[in-house]
């Protein structure tokens, strides 16, 4: 329930962001479900691989090289989706902020409705 739960919401947050900056598009909520869907399976799959392949640079920049790999995960959800579209790297960078700090706000409160006891 808290993942169905979570991925709805998620879409939700993405079209937020398409409402809050003009940079990403989204033309439906069908469209959001999909791209929020697409998104976080990159976040579980390629992400990992992308942040072992690059720790150095990651090293390096002070852990700020995760911003792009955010960015470009973004963007490559955005590039292979229809519905979903994103105006460049620099649109992707502060698309990915928002929709992560969303996602952070999200996460915080379905952890405090999912409480176990």
């Amino acid at each position: 329930m808290k993942l169905l739960l979570q991925w709805i919401l998620s879409a939700v947050a993405l079209l937020c962001v398409a409402y809050l900056y003009s940079g990403v598009q989204v033309q439906s909520f069908g469209a959001a479900l999909i791209a929020s869907l697409v998104i976080g399976l990159f976040n579980v799959v390629l992400r990992p691989i992308l942040v072992l392949l690059t720790l150095p640079v990651t090293v390096l920049t002070l852990g700020l090289f995760l911003f792009v790999i955010n960015a470009l995960l973004f963007w490559a959800a955005a590039s292979i989706l229809e519905g979903f579209h994103v105006n460049g790297f620099g649109a992707a960078l502060w698309g990915s902020l928002l929709y992560s700090l969303l996602g952070l706000v999200i996460d915080s409160a379905l952890g405090g409705l999912f409480l176990r006891k």
